[in-house]
């Protein structure tokens, strides 16, 4: 071992399994919920009523989003497996070409053509399909689908999310409570655009724009649907 320490990076992009399904279920439960407690208020429902359809909308968005991650994330990963079996079966059945393909990789990445055969070589001596897999197929540990994990994160995050606003319904008095979810489910959504974006190295500001722009077009196209129901009725 020499003098010199070891030199450990973290990088960002092994946090996008689970941060691309934090992100989507938390921003999810602040504007589907909030929406719809706008919605449901602006039609003049009680406010009993509203807190039903509030808890009743978290329930079946966090099961929706569980299903939805599991099997998106599910598809990728049937897609990933059925990959890398035809890779190994091409590596059982045809090596020297499965050689020569890796190599090729190496030298279009700007490696010698007699080093990258020596590389290739050497890394499918230690573990051929971990090699192909990552090089070729650009599949590796941080990046490999996990629908568990997808579904379990979403539903979690979603839950938190929508919670927040349907505590404004028990919280807020009823005359208010329009324009108290709105202005505090948009401070909601900035401020998960701001976390997304320092937890995913992403700029603060748009992320912030970004997330809250689409919740108040949300909140206020269920929010005229709310009250041109409720005039109509």
């Amino acid at each position: 071992m020499t003098g010199r320490s070891l030199h450990r990076e973290r990088h960002l992009v092994s946090r996008i399994g689970w941060l691309r399904a934090a992100i989507l279920g938390a921003n999810d439960g602040i504007v589907s919920t909030a929406s719809l407690v706008i919605g449901v208020a602006a039609a003049g429902a009680p406010s009993s009523d509203i807190l039903v359809a509030g808890a009743a909308g978290l329930v079946a968005g966090a099961m929706s989003m569980a299903a939805g991650e599991y099997v998106s994330v599910s598809s990728q990963s049937d897609t990933e497996q059925a990959d890398l079996a035809r890779e190994r079966a091409e590596l059982a059945n045809d090596t020297d070409n499965e050689i020569a393909e890796l190599a090729g990789i190496y030298v279009a990445r700007g490696v010698e053509p007699a080093i990258a055969d020596t590389v290739a070589r050497q890394l499918m001596a230690h573990d051929a399909l971990e090699a192909h897999a990552r090089d070729e197929l650009g599949i590796s540990d941080m990046t490999k689908a996990r629908p568990i994990q997808a579904a379990l994160t979403s539903a979690a995050t979603f839950t938190t999310g929508a919670i927040l606003p349907l505590l404004l319904v028990i919280l807020a008095p009823a005359a208010s409570l329009v324009p108290i979810e709105v202005v505090a489910s948009l401070l909601f959504l900035a401020l998960l655009g701001a976390i997304g974006a320092r937890v995913g190295g992403a700029p603060v500001l748009v992320a912030t724009l970004r997330v809250s722009f689409w919740g108040a077009l949300a909140m206020a196209l269920t929010a005229a649907v709310g009250h041109f129901v409720g005039t109509a009725t």
